[in-house]
């Protein structure tokens, strides 16, 4: 069960995501927001996504943050985005 409910987040965020050239890290698509858990909301972040971990890379000031998720921790993630016309 708890290996069916990881692939299901690699899933929501591979979706609100789009892959960064050269990497294995994915850029959160634009126009696209993310929450994890109910916590801070995400708009112009780097993802990591692995089996064990989720790394949130973002820059605020000049500053470089990293977030870490348990993927095993992972109980909510929330997509926002504009209502397409």
């Amino acid at each position: 069960m708890a290996e069916s409910n990881l692939q299901a987040w690699e899933k929501v965020l591979e979706y609100a995501s789009v892959p960064l050239h050269g990497t294995m890290s994915r850029k959160i698509r634009k126009g696209v927001k993310l929450q994890i858990n109910e916590g801070k909301i995400y708009e112009d972040a780097v993802l990591f996504i692995s089996d064990l971990f989720l790394r949130v890379t973002e820059e605020v000031d000049g500053t470089g943050i990293n977030t870490y998720y348990d993927m095993k921790a992972v109980s909510s993630i929330r997509t926002y985005s504009s209502k397409e016309q």
